[in-house]
Formats: C-alpha cells, structure tokens, sequence
C-alpha cells in the first residue's frame, strides 16, 4: 500500500480514538455520564505524520446518549484537502472506568480504547491492530481538547478542537 494511503488509514483510526476519548472526557464530568454531551459539536485540528507535514482538519461531531445515559453512539466526520473521514462508534462508562469501540467507514480500520477519567480529563490507551499510542482529552465548559501521539508510524499525532453548536 502507498505511504500515503497507509498515512490517512493511520490518520483516519486516531481521528477515530479522538472522538472515543472526546465523549468519554466530558462523560466524566456529568452527573448521568453521557446525557449531558448530546448534541452537535464542531471545529478543526491538525494531523502531523512523520515526514513533518500537516494538514487541518475541520470536524462535524453528533452524539446521542442511550440506556439512561449509561451508553451513548457517536457519529464523527472530518474533512481535510485531500481526505475525508467518517466515524462510528459505540460507548459504555462505569465509574472512572471508560471503554469503546469504533468503526472509520472511509478508510475500513477499526479498533477499541480504554482507560480511566479523572475530573476534566481522560487518559487512554488506544489500539487499532495495526498500531498503539496514547490519548490524553481535556473538556473546559463547552471546548473539548483532544492530544494523540503514536509511535512507529507515518502518522505522529493528531490535536483538535472543538465546541459545542
């Protein structure tokens, strides 16, 4: 497969990690944890591959709480110049303890991530089968702040932002 191709599936399952940790943040922080984050979210990012360039990235996000707010779907869709992506997954919260799944229709890549929520934020760790890295997400009022770093791939990170329509 081309580097590039390889580069945006990379893209694609991190941007996918980002939305799962972005709606586990903010659950973390509500009272019924995922009733409070449902609705229509925007904005953009960047994603940084190894060769040093970046592209921006502007985002469209639509979450619905289910099960009482126990559950919740997500739908996520990003567009760049050259590539777009669309996300799909599904989230479970029990305490501090947060787990998913997800789904990148575009680029067919799949993967789960969990970890742990703390007050305004979530650190996680994400797998994708054909990579590893981290996550660390940030949820201030109505803007949510999103950080990945991977290892061992053409694609080095992804940072984006976005705020509650």
């Amino acid at each position: 497969m081309p580097r590039l191709a390889t580069s945006w599936r990379l893209a694609a399952a991190v941007v996918g990690f980002s939305s799962v940790a972005l709606a586990s943040a903010f659950a973390a922080a509500a009272a019924g944890p995922f009733e409070q984050l449902g609705g229509s979210w925007s904005g953009s990012g960047n994603i940084r591959l190894e060769d040093g360039r970046s592209e921006r990235l502007r985002c469209k996000a639509r979450y619905v709480p289910r099960s009482g707010g126990s559950s919740m779907g997500l739908s996520l869709r990003c567009a760049s110049a050259s590539n777009r992506i669309d996300l799909h997954a599904t989230l479970r919260a029990n305490g501090g303890r947060v787990v998913g799944s997800w789904e990148e229709r575009s680029f067919n890549v799949s993967g789960s991530a969990s970890g742990r929520a703390a007050g305004n934020s979530i650190r996680l760790a994400i797998d994708g089968g054909i990579f590893a890295g981290s996550m660390a997400v940030t949820t201030n009022g109505r803007v949510q702040t999103i950080s990945v770093r991977t290892d061992g791939v053409a694609l080095r990170g992804v940072n984006i932002s976005l705020r509650r329509d």
